[in-house]
């Protein structure tokens, strides 16, 4: 009697997977047919095979793996796809060429893991067998991401571009970048040359979390150029990730003022690029110099970056300095505020107003007390009920709470681990459970978009800290965020499987201890 087939152990976990006998064999006459309407995509598996593997995967009409792309295919959607292998061919079809591109992932997984990135010195492999399978994959969700903060620590394109196809393979498709904070302004803007000039470098950073003390005395600094924007973007383009730039805003702006002070409430005065962690009290005036800095940034922003979504920050922002400004209670008084603080919202709405005009979406995080303008995504990161309040309110929301996202917490007990944000541990299985998404209303609701974990970057200086932090955490968010709640026991068997996926791209993942049941409840949440 034959051994019973093993099923695949993929991750994320696919809709629906049927093991079927026999395998598929690619080697270098092995070929690839697009058919109508695919033709586009005939390319996808040299792009993303060939790199590891050496086979040449060439197109030709008599190609034993078939690219179908059909718009009438029901029930796949923008991203879904269907998987058919047999021994003499394998059949990839979908709605979208987007679906195209999440069914050769899968592929790649079902592959050996050394046929995924081959070690260097070795020869590559000139072939491959694909377990065969009958797979049906649509995403639960269409926003499944992860926000790398490259305003605390600089981290170069070439990372960028290595982390993109990290999140590809794990079915993930927003790259959020925060590239604006107080303690660095990492983007090119010609109209403002010293945002990056002087924006981009401070003269140390603090050796602890915030409320220490203790700073290194290390200059630090780093700005893309232009095209290391857009060679990203593209990159991601073509592997179904989108590329969501975020330009804080009113506060969190203390580079952008230590570059132009004029921009501030206190025009004369002078400020260093901060080199502290925390909420800084310095804050966008809200003059009208100001008001077409804003406009001119975000159209430089929408210039380099295609996203629909355009992230406009909005957390943590005093307002002390307006109350204290005359020209800020002006403006109040002179927009029919009821005071300063409501000058928050105000200037959001203008930035919000001003993408609209230009078709793309505004998104913000959410505050207590500080709801964002209508019109806004909403990243609900503080409190779950504040995703409750803006679906109700008639949001589309994204998940990304501290206490299951934040991936730059600690993971684990060790007390002797390498420094972390404070706040709760953050480990493998919290991850996993993640939040209970607020139930949408029926009717003038606002829907629940996805999630998406976040990486700030006080203790993540490297390129091997954001592996560390990000992985395998990451993984459990992908499996939550394209298919739903998994049975713990059926997530950490995948997850066992895929480590060899890891170790092969070269992944300097976190060795997890024994993980816990929960985290411990915070007592406040973290600053942003």
């Amino acid at each position: 009697m034959p051994p019973p087939r093993r099923e695949p152990a993929l991750l994320p976990r696919p809709t629906r997977l049927v093991r079927r006998s026999g395998r598929f064999s690619l080697d270098t006459t092995t070929a690839v047919r697009a058919t109508e309407g695919a033709e586009g995509a005939a390319d996808l598996p040299r792009l993303l095979l060939t790199p590891a593997t050496g086979l040449p995967l060439a197109p030709s009409a008599a190609g034993a793996v078939t690219l179908t792309v059909d718009p009438h295919l029901g029930g796949l959607g923008q991203e879904g796809y269907g998987l058919t292998g047999s021994p003499p061919r394998v059949l990839l079809r979908a709605a979208r060429p987007t679906g195209l591109l999440r069914g050769v992932q899968t592929i790649r997984q079902l592959l050996p893991p050394e046929a995924l990135a081959p070690a260097p010195g070795t020869v590559r492999h000139e072939h491959g067998e694909l377990p065969c399978v009958e797979i049906t994959d649509v995403p639960r969700r269409p926003w499944r991401g992860l926000m790398i903060d490259v305003a605390r620590h600089f981290h170069d394109a070439a990372t960028l571009r290595r982390h993109i196809d990290l999140l590809a393979l794990h079915e993930l498709n927003v790259l959020h970048l925060h590239l604006t904070d107080d303690q660095g302004w990492r983007m090119p803007f010609p109209s403002h040359p010293r945002l990056t000039s002087v924006g981009a470098h401070r003269a140390g950073t603090m050796t602890g979390p915030d409320g220490t003390t203790g700073l290194d005395g290390r200059p630090h600094g780093g700005a893309y150029t232009g095209a290391e924007l857009t060679d990203p973007v593209d990159h991601a383009a073509r592997r179904g990730v989108r590329v969501v730039p975020e330009i804080g805003m009113p506060g969190h702006v203390r580079a952008a003022l230590a570059a132009y002070p004029r921009l501030g409430n206190r025009p004369d005065r002078t400020l260093d690029v901060w080199t502290r962690w925390g909420v800084c009290d310095t804050v966008l005036g809200v003059h009208d110099e100001v008001l077409d800095f804003v406009r001119a940034v975000l159209h430089e922003v929408m210039e380099v970056f295609p996203s629909p979504y355009i992230h406009l920050g909005g957390d943590e922002c005093p307002t002390t300095e307006w109350e204290r400004s005359p020209s800020a209670r002006a403006r109040a008084t002179a927009e029919d505020l009821p005071g300063p603080a409501a000058l928050h919202g105000w200037l959001l709405g203008r930035a919000g107003d001003f993408l609209t005009e230009h078709g793309r979406r505004p998104v913000g995080w959410a505050e207590d007390g500080a709801p964002l303008p209508p019109g806004f995504t909403v990243m609900s990161w503080r409190d779950p009920a504040h995703a409750a309040a803006a679906v109700n309110g008639g949001h589309d929301v994204v998940l990304a709470h501290h206490r299951t996202t934040h991936l730059d917490h600690a993971q684990d007990d060790a007390p002797d681990g390498p420094p972390s944000q404070p706040g709760p541990v953050v480990d493998l299985r919290t991850v996993h459970a993640g939040d209970p998404e607020p139930e949408t209303p029926a009717v003038g609701g606002g829907r629940v978009l996805g999630t998406q974990a976040q990486i700030w970057t006080e203790f993540a200086p490297g390129a091997a800290d954001l592996d560390r932090l990000a992985y395998p955490r990451l993984c459990a968010l992908a499996d939550r965020a394209w298919t739903g709640p998994t049975a713990w026991a059926d997530f950490t068997s995948r997850l066992g499987a895929h480590m060899p996926r890891l170790d092969a791209l070269g992944v300097r993942h976190h060795r997890p201890t024994a993980p816990r049941t929960a985290a411990a409840p915070a007592s406040a949440a973290p600053s942003a």
